[in-house]
């Protein structure tokens, strides 16, 4: 056997911490759900709420820099023609 000690306590403590932070984690995904539910109950659109709370994670670089992108990549689209884009699938 080996003379290494393994730190029983500390290793109890960090496991305990990160399932009750798992615990948490889960009630508020469900809160978050519930958010969710009243706004779609009232009529909102939930896929664009999330996408909202995306975008305003990023900041205003990103966002612009991702919509000249988007808007760029719609032009070409749209100036190719059907013939190449038929090619191309």
């Amino acid at each position: 056997m080996s003379d290494i000690s393994i730190p029983g306590g500390r290793i109890r403590s960090f496991v305990e911490r990160i399932e009750h932070l798992d615990t948490e984690l889960q009630d508020l995904n469900e809160s978050k759900k519930e958010v969710f539910s009243e706004a779609k109950a009232e009529g909102f659109d939930v896929k664009i709420l999330k996408e909202i709370i995306k975008l305003r994670k990023q900041d205003k670089g990103e966002r612009d820099e991702r919509d000249t992108l988007l808007d760029m990549y719609m032009r070409a689209m749209e100036t190719a023609g059907p013939e190449l884009a038929a090619k191309a699938a």
